[in-house]
């Protein structure tokens, strides 16, 4: 049975350097780099902050080490030793209001310049910007990418590119091109965002999508370029002001964009607050000036940021949250025969892709995994052979005779989320569950470190917190079932409803077709035979229930960030 085509909002589908010369190429070797803390106020742009006791600084703490002790080795020399990677100005009420109001400034009522400037100009702009960024600060970007967060290079070195490419797309949109199709040639401005004429009886009239306002942006820890800018490209784009929220983690990133950002648009059409959300964030809501809002994060944090705006009626809303998205195997893919082993091996690998990638830190990750009754343990053992083989290091760390295989599991951003993972794991062992592949859950590098072992825990049920909690991170639940109502009623009647991933084989049809129809109104991407993902970015991305509020692709969120 085989599944190609995308059904209204739900999508379903099959599987199938540049160096700049400052910084060196972290690759075998890596040293932190040390980022300079910035500010931009009233377009002047300040990176030198000794003699002002006004603006408070903390460090960033870095979440890898230059080394790490071998195996077997007890080297205290070579512990994990987390260093300083830059310092990220703490904004006070003052300063965060000032930045507001040179956002006010840029969209004066929606006559400013950049709300104003034609389509061209401001895709112009947005090149300019996308140009400078490649050319003057990948490599540092990438490197910032790895010493904060932990994302080895390649992924990292991915994460800037399919963001550069993701603004591209989103301006080949708004020049008339059609992505799904690979067209070569523009049919000009798209009639929806550049506008166009319509007759209706005796009624002439023209039609255009137009700028929300004042767009506040805060992105997330994980992806924090590619899922910021898949916001913050398309609001500015529409002709939207947009004041960014810095993250507390993975923030120096954005640091580095601040001059591209100065040079490429005008005064205040793009702004930067940094320091903690809870101090920054409801200064900014309460004045009732924000016109919309773009929060990739918690749902808790998103309900408390909506309530602290004064008319939440007016302020538009696109968010992306939780997930606990599951990943479902049919009972025909575990039956004998050379062809379903393939079949299974198959599906095996996409389960660790989904599971595990960036260390199981996505919100698009396979976070419980429902198999058929009896086959719990061989596929637990499958998963954690698979596991056994990968790498445990450090980002830039190469294995083997190829140099393109970097770490597959590099160290969390802080100790907050390994103590959550031991928590989860803890919780499940006390409670029945078994760590089944090899040093699954053991923390490398001594006390300070934060490199984790992924832990595979079967079987896990309902009792245990893994069976209902968001893990975000490197902790694989097993689970069986009997019969397929056990995992309509996971799906109904869980609180999120970002996506799926259905396991089958291709003579399977009965219960796939049933579950295809009944998750169709709970998920908002059914996938077969393929881990969950957001891309491609040309299709629509949602989720429904506390996963998401609009949708995400590189034209809808055109239309999120326009009227």
């Amino acid at each position: 049975m085989k599944f190609t085509h995308l059904c209204l909002a739900t999508a379903i589908l099959s599987s199938s350097s540049c160096i700049n010369g400052e910084e060196s190429f972290c690759n075998a070797d890596c040293k932190p780099p040390f980022i300079q803390p910035k500010i931009m106020i009233g377009g002047k742009l300040t990176t030198e902050f000794d003699a002002d006791e006004s603006v408070t600084m903390v460090d960033v703490q870095g979440c890898c080490s230059e080394t790490l002790p071998e195996d077997g080795k007890d080297d205290s020399s070579l512990m994990f030793t987390s260093p300083v990677i830059g310092k990220l100005p703490q904004m006070s009420k003052e300063q965060t209001l000032a930045v507001l109001k040179d956002a006010e400034a840029a969209w004066d009522g929606g006559s400013g310049a950049w709300p104003q400037m034609p389509f061209r100009e401001r895709l112009d702009a947005i090149e300019r910007l996308i140009k400078d960024l490649e050319t003057n600060q990948r490599e540092k970007m990438v490197q910032v990418l790895m010493w904060e967060i932990g994302k080895n290079r390649k992924d990292a070195e991915s994460e800037f590119d399919r963001t550069m490419a993701f603004g591209r797309q989103v301006m080949q949109v708004v020049r008339g091109f059609n992505l799904n199709e690979e067209s070569e040639v523009s049919s000009g401005y798209d009639d929806e965002f550049g506008g166009s004429w319509k007759s209706v009886g005796s009624t002439m009239a023209f039609v255009r999508r137009a700028a929300v306002g004042i767009v506040l942006c805060l992105g997330p820890m994980n992806y924090p370029l590619n899922e910021t800018y898949a916001t913050l490209i398309p609001a500015l784009l529409m002709g939207n002001v947009v004041l960014m929220k810095v993250p507390t983690v993975g923030g120096l990133v954005h640091l580095l964009t601040m001059e591209a950002f100065q040079k490429a648009l005008p005064t205040g059409a793009m702004n930067f607050v940094s320091g903690r959300g809870r101090d920054t964030m409801p200064v900014l809501m309460e004045t009732g000036k924000v016109d919309a809002l773009a929060f990739i994060g918690g749902s808790g944090a998103a309900d408390s940021l909506i309530k602290q705006h004064p008319y939440p009626h007016r302020l538009k809303i696109f968010l992306q949250l939780e997930a606990k998205n599951m990943g479902i195997f049919l009972p025909d893919l575990f039956q004998k025969g050379s062809d379903k082993v393939e079949e299974l091996s198959k599906a095996v690998d996409q389960s660790v892709l989904g599971a595990l990638s960036f260390n199981g830190q996505r919100c698009t990750s396979l976070k419980l995994f429902f198999i058929p009754k009896g086959f719990g343990d061989e596929f637990a053992k499958l998963m954690a052979e698979r596991i056994d083989n990968m790498h445990t290091g450090l980002p830039w760390q190469t294995w083997g005779q190829d140099e393109g295989t970097f770490s597959h599991f590099t160290p969390l951003p802080n100790k907050k989320r390994t103590d959550l993972m031991r928590r989860l794991i803890d919780d499940a062992v006390s409670k029945g569950a078994k760590i089944v592949n090899k040093k699954g859950g053991e923390i490398i590098g001594g006390v300070e470190s934060t490199l984790m072992v992924p832990a595979v825990l079967y079987p896990v049920t309902p009792d245990m917190d893994i069976y209902y909690e968001e893990q975000f991170g490197p902790v694989v639940p097993i689970t069986e079932y009997e019969i397929l109502d056990t995992v309509l009623s996971y799906g109904q009647n869980g609180q999120y409803g970002q996506q799926v991933s259905i396991f089958l084989s291709e003579e399977e049809t009965k219960s796939a077709a049933m579950l295809l129809d009944r998750f169709s109104t709970v998920f908002g991407k059914i996938n077969i035979n393929s881990q969950c993902a957001r891309s491609p970015d040309t299709l629509p991305f949602s989720g429904r229930r506390s996963s998401a509020m609009g949708v995400m692709s590189v034209k809808y969120a055109l239309r999120e960030f326009s009227i």
